[in-house]
């Protein structure tokens, strides 16, 4: 048998499995991730297929899937998930007929940098220098076998690149408006004002000021109160009552045994 075929892409004891493995911190990641491709300069890429804007919850599990059969495979299996995700966008590109940015892809890996950092501090504990560095070593290695040019090559080279992003690579527009829009008939009034309070609790400031989400993290005793529910095995009915009834098993499911 091939060595890479005995070893995973993610060490079996990371704490990107950690983070990865639970549906509490992969939603609060998703809540994040939809606030900044909100404002992402390339979004017009998302709309591009339809797919977006028809189905955000879906296109949420269907990128959830991919990173987390990276992160949870063994090491040529990841590389052939890897090597799927850039098929997918070679298509769009062909139909389009121009590429993609370089860019546009740094920008999702710098967002599943920070928001697994800031999704797992939030609901769990601080990580330590060392464990955010891994968080960026996981999703750098993806970037790599992608072939993407501009790759930060540490874990600061990263935060210098990810602040000048945020400051300078973001903007609202015509396409901000209508995703929201499209977050708030997928959701309906509660739960897509829950959503946009988790925004609150885990968006960087930059984002927030874009989408003038608002200071006040309503939310944040409600988060108080799941880490309870969670202590008493009780979790699943807040999720019951937040999530639409379509997705509830989807969402659990992303529980790692």
């Amino acid at each position: 048998m091939n060595v890479a075929n005995r070893k995973h892409f993610v060490d079996k004891d990371s704490v990107v499995r950690e983070i990865w493995g639970k549906a509490d911190t992969i939603l609060f990641i998703f809540a994040g991730a939809s606030a900044e491709f909100a404002l992402n300069r390339s979004v017009d890429w998302l709309y591009f297929t339809g797919k977006l804007p028809a189905d955000p919850l879906g296109r949420l599990f269907s990128t959830v899937g991919y990173a987390r059969r990276i992160i949870f495979s063994r090491y040529d299996d990841a590389l052939s998930a890897i090597r799927n995700i850039t098929a997918i966008h070679k298509g769009v590109e062909a139909s389009r007929g121009f590429n993609i940015p370089d860019d546009a892809y740094l920008e999702v890996l710098f967002m599943l940098i920070d928001y697994s950092i800031r999704s797992y501090e939030l609901l769990e504990r601080k990580l330590s220098h060392a464990e955010r560095c891994e968080v960026f070593d996981v999703f750098f290695r993806v970037g790599k076998e992608m072939d993407l040019k501009g790759l930060p090559q540490t874990y600061a080279d990263y935060l210098a690149m990810r602040i000048k992003q945020l400051n300078n690579d973001l903007t609202s527009s015509a396409f901000t408006i209508d995703l929201y829009r499209q977050y708030r008939k997928h959701l309906g009034a509660i739960r897509f004002w829950v959503l946009k309070q988790a925004q609150v609790l885990v968006a960087p400031q930059q984002v927030n000021r874009l989408l003038a989400l608002g200071r006040t993290p309503w939310l944040l005793p409600v988060l108080y109160c799941y880490k309870f529910f969670r202590l008493l095995r009780l979790q699943n009915l807040l999720k019951n009552a937040i999530l639409p009834t379509a997705y509830i098993k989807q969402v659990r499911e992303l529980d790692a045994a």
